[in-house]
């Protein structure tokens, strides 16, 4: 009997302490790294936090739907993945933007490495898997993500929504280049999408079972025509008053 009850207890103790772990772990990401986003540039402040935590999370649970309909789903996408290290990679992802954007990607890496917070709740093999993640998600990189967190970390920062993508884009010009004229930004903005976004662009998709891809589709459609491009691009500017 006794040894019955300390199994309960044991059992009861672990999953106190798990989800300690996970509030502590919350609360580290909203109520301090999130709030970090607010002192960079307006395509890169706290609702882009979180809207690339929420599709990290959406595309891990997608996940387990998307494996019971493949026939013989390749292991890399079957490899376990641990919510609350990639919860993390979502968070910090972006985090180096604090010595600006050249580099931020590796200065993320950095700076997740130097977190002395974290060693509280990740072993330092879950430390470099989400600095690894930071450091390959970049858009502009040339490589494939090391891990699978990277993979979706990656994927979960390519919101495809053609007016969120304009809307930073313009955003961006503003904030990097406020000397240009209201047709210089314009023009800026459409040689923008149609390097990173359109056909041939340098943008790179990883996660099979997103819906990334069907968007992405829809709005090279909008590029490849630029007559019907620039007017919607202009329409987005006036709101912002770039132009």
């Amino acid at each position: 009997m006794g040894k019955t009850m300390g199994f309960y207890y044991l059992c009861d103790y672990n999953i106190y302490r798990n989800m300690k772990r996970i509030q502590e772990i919350d609360e580290y990401i909203f109520e301090v790294l999130v709030p970090k986003y607010a002192d960079f540039d307006a395509a890169h402040k706290e609702d882009h936090a979180l809207t690339v935590i929420g599709q990290a999370m959406k595309l891990m649970d997608d996940r387990e739907e998307w494996l019971l309909s493949q026939a013989e789903p390749s292991g890399e996408w079957a490899v376990e993945i641990d919510r609350q290290v990639l919860k993390m990679a979502a968070a910090c992802h972006d985090l180096g933007l604090v010595n600006g954007r050249d580099r931020h990607h590796l200065d993320s890496g950095v700076i997740i490495r130097n977190d002395e917070e974290l060693r509280r709740w990740f072993t330092p093999e879950e430390i470099e898997i989400i600095a690894q993640a930071a450091e390959d998600h970049r858009a502009s990189g040339t490589s494939t993500p090391r891990t699978i967190y990277g993979m979706i970390v990656a994927e979960a920062d390519r919101v495809i929504d053609t007016e969120t993508i304009i809307r930073r884009t313009l955003q961006f010009g503003q904030k990097h280049y406020p000397d240009l004229s209201p047709e210089e930004h314009l023009q800026r903005a459409v040689s923008h999408l149609k390097e990173k976004y359109g056909r041939g662009g340098y943008l790179k998709l990883w996660i099979p079972w997103s819906d990334n891809a069907r968007r992405l589709n829809e709005l090279q459609d909008l590029i490849a025509d630029e007559s019907a491009l620039v007017p919607v691009v202009r329409a987005l500017a006036d709101k912002l008053s770039c132009i």
